[in-house]
């Protein structure tokens, strides 16, 4: 795919989306990265149930860690690995606590000594709490790149430096944003709504479900 081709798929999903952002609901960085490390191979409106009884109660390391990891997981255990959440959630507010003065950190290094704070995790809190340019490949992001040729790519980390590679300056802040949405809305794994994709004509996806003189 050139250039000009990428440049307008950017150019339409940021008219059809000026102001994207994560569908996770937060406050500070801090529930951010709470509320990411709880969405690991789980629905956002799962995270959002559960962060919604929590941080009424608990919102900072402090507060959190002295909650305890076996009262925290009462308010998380509707999440899928809930316990592996849960104890590395009560690792890292100690962590906060103890070395970065309870602030959650604005590098990657930092943030990826958190227990369980991997790449993907750092990439969003980066991006949509400190407005850094990263591309956080989830499962959506990988899938869209790939089908629809802006930065195909055999696994996430290839596909990052791709994107990273070919989205145009101007996008990036809200690129990851864009394509995981479409690819949550739209560019759907099983059924893609390629009738209703708005960059339909410009995908080089093979198997559409709609061609572009049909939409």
């Amino acid at each position: 795919m050139n250039p000009e081709q990428v440049t307008a798929i950017f150019t339409r999903l940021k008219k059809n989306n000026p102001n994207p952002t994560t569908e996770l609901n937060y406050s500070t960085p801090f529930e951010l990265l709470v509320a990411v490390t709880l969405s690991a191979q789980a629905t956002d409106v799962g995270v959002n149930k559960a962060t919604a009884k929590l941080f009424p109660v608990a919102n900072t390391p402090e507060a959190i860690f002295q909650l305890g990891e076996e009262k925290l997981k009462d308010y998380i255990k509707t999440i899928g690995l809930y316990n592996s959440k849960g104890k590395n959630i009560i690792l890292a507010c100690k962590r906060l606590i103890e070395h970065f003065d309870s602030k959650v950190p604005n590098n990657r290094e930092d943030l990826q000594s958190l227990p369980g704070v991997g790449r993907k995790t750092a990439n969003v809190i980066l991006n949509t709490a400190f407005d850094q340019h990263t591309m956080a490949v989830d499962t959506h992001i990988f899938r869209v790149s790939n089908r629809t040729g802006i930065a195909p790519g055999n696994n996430v980390l290839n596909v990052e430096k791709k994107l990273l590679d070919v989205v145009p300056k101007k996008f990036m802040k809200d690129a990851h944003h864009w394509l995981i949405l479409h690819g949550r809305y739209t560019c759907k794994a099983r059924k893609p709504l390629c009738s209703q994709c708005i960059i339909n004509d410009l995908c080089v996806f093979s198997d559409k479900t709609v061609r572009p003189d049909k939409t």
